[in-house]
């Protein structure tokens, strides 16, 4: 009989280590099979002035994208690639980098206006601003325009825009040859034949002003400065690269259709390109 219940008390435990067991390996399997992380934006804005006298105010704005979800730090560099310095992409890492910046562009200014800054006849504000904005995020391809600004006296303010692609996927920065193989001579054809598809919204005291009475250069190189939709692959030029302050930023767009047969197949296939 005491044989007996021993073997009922020791099948017992053995029954219930393995219950346990089966128990720890179900919520291992669950841990393991976590969905991931869903990507997520956020953004942080700065629009501040200081007065030095009165004749001269200075003004600083930024508005940077936030990705909590982006670990990689490769990727972020190039995300902040006009953040120098920056090691820290939290939001509390680029509030910091922010209130740097602004500090460091106030006392440049301060500094430097010394000695003429009593020839100033009238009141003026000169600003430095940098923006990020989102153009998509489709397909793990994340897509952003940059725009800087700029103003420290002259006839007019200055700005520039690039824009950048990068790929999720395989956390690096998207170049142009991942899109297309196309050569560089038909690519800048393509450019000059559809500079006027998109028209900039100039006019003059006869209407809208065509993109290409504006021209500076004999040939439109393809920069850096490029995104793309299910439509077309868009080149973004920035005042006085192409053609006349005037004219101000241009876009051209380049169709798939015409890009045809020198798409990248593992980009035609992400993107569902026929």
């Amino acid at each position: 009989m005491k044989n007996k219940v021993a073997i009922m008390l020791l099948s017992g435990a053995f029954l219930l280590a393995a219950c346990k067991k089966t128990e720890s390996e179900t919520v291992n399997v669950k841990t393991e099979n976590k969905s991931p992380e869903k990507f997520t934006v956020d953004s942080l804005k700065v629009n501040d002035s200081m007065r030095i006298n009165d004749k001269l105010s200075v003004n600083y704005a930024s508005k940077v994208l936030i990705f909590p979800t982006l670990k990689n730090k490769a990727l972020l560099d190039s995300i902040y690639y006009d953040k120098k310095g920056i090691t820290d992409y939290s939001k509390q890492g680029l509030q910091s980098f922010l209130d740097k910046d602004k500090t460091e562009f106030y006392a440049s200014v301060k500094e430097d206006s010394k000695e003429w800054i009593s020839d100033i006849q009238n009141p003026q504000t000169w600003e430095a601003g940098s923006f990020m904005k989102l153009i998509s995020q489709n397909d793990d391809f994340l897509q952003i325009e940059y725009l800087h600004t700029s103003y420290q006296g002259g006839a007019h303010s200055n700005y520039s825009f690039g824009a950048k692609v990068f790929d999720l996927k395989n956390n690096k920065k998207l170049d142009l040859k991942d899109i297309t193989t196309m050569p560089q001579a038909r690519l800048e054809e393509l450019l000059m034949k559809n500079l006027d598809k998109l028209p900039s919204g100039t006019t003059d005291s006869d209407g809208p002003v065509k993109n290409s009475d504006m021209l500076l250069v004999d040939v439109i190189p393809a920069n850096q400065a490029f995104y793309f939709d299910n439509v077309n692959l868009y080149f973004h030029y920035s005042p006085y690269e192409i053609a006349a302050f005037a004219a101000g930023d241009i876009v051209i767009p380049v169709s798939w259709k015409e890009l045809d047969g020198t798409i990248n197949p593992e980009f035609k296939k992400r993107m569902k390109i026929n």
